[in-house]
């Protein structure tokens, strides 16, 4: 899988779960809207490995997690993410709202508000965490 696939897969993600919004099923939406970040950090984490570049073993194995905190800091997006908090709350609202998501959130039962927080986080115009890591990826 290369950096397209994984952009294309966080594209894909995001709008299935608009999908199942619409048809009122919001425990899959929440938990395809947070593949949708996962996908669009690996797409940056994917970005660092050069063509013709051996990839470093460490960053392959630790690459393969959900957890969105572990992804921003092996996509080398910590200090910008820490920038972007400071200088804009809406935004560390919206971080905030989005990095609470787990791949254990499959076996949960989610409502219509927690998920449409979450999408609104993710896809928000201005401030938008989607939007923030698209400038990375």
């Amino acid at each position: 899988m290369n950096r397209d696939d994984l952009r294309n897969l966080s594209r894909l993600r995001l709008k299935e779960a608009k999908i199942l919004v619409r048809t009122k099923n919001f425990s899959g939406a929440y938990y395809l809207a947070g593949y949708a970040i996962e996908c669009a950090l690996k797409a940056c984490i994917a970005k660092k490995v050069q063509r013709y570049q051996f990839p470093d073993k460490r960053l392959g194995q630790e690459s393969y997690t959900h957890d969105l905190t572990a992804l921003i800091n092996l996509a080398g997006l910590r200090v910008h993410l820490d920038e972007e908090s400071k200088s804009n709350n809406r935004f560390a609202a919206y971080w905030a709202i989005t990095k609470n998501w787990t791949e254990q959130s499959r076996y949960t039962f989610k409502d219509k508000q927690s998920t449409e927080d979450l999408l609104k986080a993710i896809t928000a115009r201005s401030s938008g965490v989607l939007k923030w890591i698209r400038q990375y990826w």
